[in-house]
């Protein structure tokens, strides 16, 4: 070639190429060792269903006690957001408690959403990462009877529509009655804390929410010539409230609603100026014909395939989710015995990891499967197909140790990364069998090596939404291309003589 930095290349690599024909035989159990060295970096990694995407905003979502009146949850709800704004990080803050007027929404008011916009990282007063200011947040936010737990609205409105858990883990209990529910989730709270990763965890309480019972009084409703319907209507309408009518601007409808004002329906002592009228025309006070008392019930009850089910929420941070669950779970076996007819499914990513991991034992043999037909149409020779599918062992070195180095966990993105690399590595495997001899492919080789590389390094320094999962695609093809461009170059060449060198002539043989 013309160019000098081919005939550099060339230069240096046909003595390799000698040397590593001489030592044919300790090429291969090097490149053995290698691959079978790369199990130990390859069992260290966690899993996870995604990466943190860094939506550039974060869900501020604190769990109270069933029962809290909404006097005091606007109260936290109002403190809350005053100690979030004192953060320079943080932009604005927009809370809320309960849930609005519709069947998407099933939020007890228990549960809180604050969304805490932040300011651009550039203009933070010192560099923290998105973990690191979480934990600052989460130091500043001890309230007493509060369990809090962190997200990003797009991932946490995902989630829930996916599985219905809104923090990182949840264990789902199904069983027949709610008071047994509530035992096992508050067991698992209990044993589940102390398991390093355990940010935070809060079992959901089947019991705890207030009522007040107004049971009318037979007797005295017979007493006064009324059905039990006449004071239930009294009661729907000044307490509740009836749409009387509908009030129309051009397209627009608007219900008019009446009922009492609220001072004669905020306490329930004052029950007694509610007047129900009578068929003889004059009015009674209600509490001559209700039973009222407090009472304690569910404040939510939820069911799922046609059984009732309580959920335990766990916010993992600072570990991979399925370490975690791996080992929860064993605890978890070991320590609770469930009654008969109750039963757990772990849930949120985890379910998601499961369910992405069956179609991954699909996809991927699939893909191999593909690229194997694919070289076999242009080779029509198994034995040079099994030689190029070499390199993608030879791929999955770089790869592993790349993910391992930079502290990555196995998920989809890396899972996507490795499918990628193993069209990469196919292809450049294929360029030293051509027919020009290995020394003379070294150009075209470290060509497509270098344009690939190039388009992917600037992936590895990326920052804003989005580079995280693009940084666990690019990582396993950086490695992966490296290995495979070394060990391609040493190995395939030999593996190529050992097979064709029978077919040679004596003289070309090396003893």
């Amino acid at each position: 070639s013309a160019n000098p930095v081919s005939r550099i290349a060339i230069a240096l690599y046909r003595p390799v190429l000698h040397w590593t024909l001489r030592g044919r035989n300790w090429v291969v159990l090097g490149a053995a060792a290698v691959i079978v060295l790369t199990v130990w970096p390859l069992r260290q990694l966690g899993s996870e269903f995604m990466p943190p995407l860094n939506e550039g905003s974060l869900m501020y979502m604190p769990n109270s006690i069933p029962g809290v009146s909404i006097a005091t949850q606007r109260r936290l709800l109002q403190k809350q957001d005053s100690i979030l704004m004192t953060f320079p990080e943080v932009e604005s803050v927009w809370g809320k408690a309960g849930r609005v007027q519709s069947a998407t929404d099933p939020a007890p008011m228990s549960m809180v959403e604050t969304i805490v916009n932040l300011r651009d990282p550039a203009d933070w007063p010192e560099p923290l990462t998105q973990d690191q200011l979480i934990a600052k947040m989460d130091r500043a936010l001890r309230f007493p009877g509060l369990i809090n737990s962190w997200t990003m609205p797009i991932k946490n409105r995902t989630d829930m529509l996916s599985t219905g858990i809104r923090t990182t883990l949840g264990i789902k209990i199904f069983g027949p009655d709610l008071a047994t529910i509530e035992s096992i989730g508050a067991e698992l709270e209990e044993l589940l804390a102390p398991v390093p990763g355990t940010a935070s965890i809060y079992a959901e309480r089947s019991f705890g929410g207030r009522y007040l019972d107004i049971v009318p009084d037979r007797e005295a409703l017979a007493r006064y010539g009324l059905a039990v319907g006449d004071v239930q209507e009294t009661i729907a309408t000044v307490l509740g409230g009836r749409n009387i009518t509908t009030m129309v601007e051009g397209r627009e409808r608007y219900p008019v609603q009446v009922r009492y004002a609220r001072a004669f329906r905020e306490n329930p002592d004052r029950l007694d100026r509610i007047l129900v009228g009578t068929p003889a025309g004059f009015q009674v006070p209600l509490t001559r014909l209700v039973d009222v008392r407090y009472a304690t019930g569910a404040p939510m009850i939820k069911s799922e395939n046609g059984q009732l089910v309580g959920t335990v929420f766990i916010d993992v941070r600072n570990r991979d989710v399925g370490g975690y669950v791996a080992e929860a779970r064993e605890l978890v076996e070991n320590s609770i015995t469930l009654p008969p007819g109750y039963r757990l499914q772990w849930s949120g990513q985890y379910e998601a990891m499961q369910r992405v991991a069956r179609r991954l034992y699909v996809a991927v043999p699939l893909t191999l499967a593909i690229i194997a037909l694919l070289l076999y149409f242009n080779f029509g020779n198994v034995v040079e197909v099994g030689i190029v599918m070499l390199s993608l062992p030879f791929a999955l070195v770089g790869g592993v140790w790349l993910l391992w180095l930079l502290d990555y966990n196995l998920s989809v993105a890396v899972a996507v990364g490795f499918i990628g690399l193993a069209g990469l590595a196919t292809q450049t495997g294929m360029i030293m069998l051509l027919d020009h001899g290995a020394v003379a492919r070294v150009r075209p080789k470290l060509m497509t090596v270098v344009a690939i590389m190039a388009g992917l390094m600037p992936l590895m320094w990326a920052h804003g939404t989005g580079a995280s999962v693009m940084q666990r695609i690019a990582a396993p093809m950086v490695g992966g291309m490296l290995t495979s461009t070394v060990l391609t170059l040493v190995v395939i060449p030999v593996l190529y003589y050992l097979w064709r060198r029978r077919s040679l002539p004596r003289d070309e043989q090396l003893k």
